[in-house]
């Protein structure tokens, strides 16, 4: 096979409250954009403070800190306009709702509208009206998502990316793998923490498709 035809995953942990998994999309988006279909990016879902671990308190030093120290100067190099959320929500709706928006066909969509919602317009993706209200303009059915996650239709899906990370030793995120398409996650290429454009991502593909070093 020539390489023109090879193909890679980046196969990616994410939160959405996790400002620095929102701070890597561009840059995962750039990605596809130059290699087009050559590389396909899999978003997989992370809790970072599955119930009933304590969420973080947003009027804390800690946060402030982060922000101030990280997240913001990163926000601004990009050209993002992140804000400190005022709310601290449990994320596992709204990575059901991620996984509901896949089965339409509308998971990109969606997905960015989560990271919005939360980081750029401070609402609180916990609650499943504010889902539903997101979800609205991606044109999703709104009855039957509210009722998906009502049921918990999408739990058992949450849970499998969670088990898979705890077996692949994933401990926060973003966390991106990085292996020829076909390949077993165990044989990736692991990426932890927002990575600047050019950098190590790219390096990671180029050596999946089998061009680089």
């Amino acid at each position: 096979m020539e390489n023109s035809e090879k193909r890679a995953r980046i196969t990616v942990f994410s939160d959405y409250v996790c400002p620095f998994c929102y701070l890597e999309e561009p840059d995962l988006a750039r990605v596809k954009r130059e290699y087009g279909d050559r590389v396909e990016v899999d978003w997989r879902a992370y809790e970072l403070r599955p119930d009933p671990v304590p969420t973080l308190d947003p009027d804390g030093d800690y946060l402030h800190r982060v922000w101030n120290a990280s997240v913001y100067p990163m926000a601004e190099a990009l050209g993002m306009k992140l804000r400190l959320p005022p709310v601290q929500p449990r994320s596992r709706k709204a990575l059901e709702a991620a996984e509901f928006a896949r089965e339409q066909g509308s998971y990109d969509e969606m997905h960015t509208a989560l990271f919005r919602a939360f980081f750029e317009d401070g609402r609180d993706i916990g609650d499943v009206e504010v889902i539903v209200d997101v979800a609205a303009p991606v044109g999703l059915d709104l009855d039957d998502l509210r009722d998906a996650l009502a049921e918990g239709r999408y739990i058992a899906k949450v849970l499998a990316d969670e088990e898979l990370s705890r077996e692949l030793g994933v401990s926060s995120v973003p966390t991106m793998l990085v292996a020829p398409a076909g390949a077993e996650l165990s044989e990736a290429e692991v990426i932890t923490g927002a990575q600047p454009y050019g950098g190590r991502i790219e390096a990671a593909v180029e050596r999946a498709l089998g061009r680089g070093r």
